[in-house]
């Protein structure tokens, strides 16, 4: 099945199962990206990997995309998920706002994602509700900030040389 194909299966599984929870959906280079109410992640993950014709039982990627421009939808959770017998690959995204960065988490249905979680705690803060040990895992315990946050300059303030300009900021 080509990408285009796989899209539109999925989303209008997506859709007639979940109406309002698929937000919406596209192409993205290679990947079909399917944008999702965060209060419907786990039920439609759940589906994508119970359902014996999609059968997406590996969790590739989790990963969180900091975007402070994007007012009430500055942090984006990105998941990418792998059925290995017929190598289909997509995406999954929610986004959700600095002020509630609750995210349900995703080990009730893939183990791999517990380190995944807590490394995109410990660097922006994201609180996954439910996770079983949501600590830090890179980061001391002392830090009382999240790095990877867009709200920190990325060089020196004292330098001339050197500007956040230069890092796309």
């Amino acid at each position: 099945m080509d990408k285009q194909a796989l899209l539109t299966t999925i989303h209008d599984q997506l859709k007639a199962k979940f109406g309002d929870g698929l937000v919406s959906s596209h192409l993205d280079y290679d990947f079909p990206v399917f944008i999702l109410q965060r209060e419907s992640l786990i039920e439609v993950m759940r589906f994508l990997k119970e359902d014996p014709e999609l059968n997406f039982h590996f969790l590739t990627t989790l990963c969180t995309i900091h975007l402070p421009e994007n007012k009430g939808k500055e942090f984006c959770m990105m998941y990418q998920l792998h059925n290995m017998a017929k190598n289909y690959r997509i995406r999954l995204k929610i986004f959700v706002s600095q002020n509630d960065t609750v995210v349900p988490t995703a080990t009730v249905l893939y183990p791999a994602a517990n380190w995944m979680e807590r490394q995109e705690y410990d660097f922006f803060g994201i609180n996954f509700k439910g996770h079983p040990n949501l600590k830090r895992i890179l980061n001391m315990d002392e830090m009382n900030y999240f790095p990877m946050r867009k709200e920190y300059p990325v060089e020196d303030g004292s330098r001339e040389d050197k500007d956040d300009t230069m890092f796309g900021r």
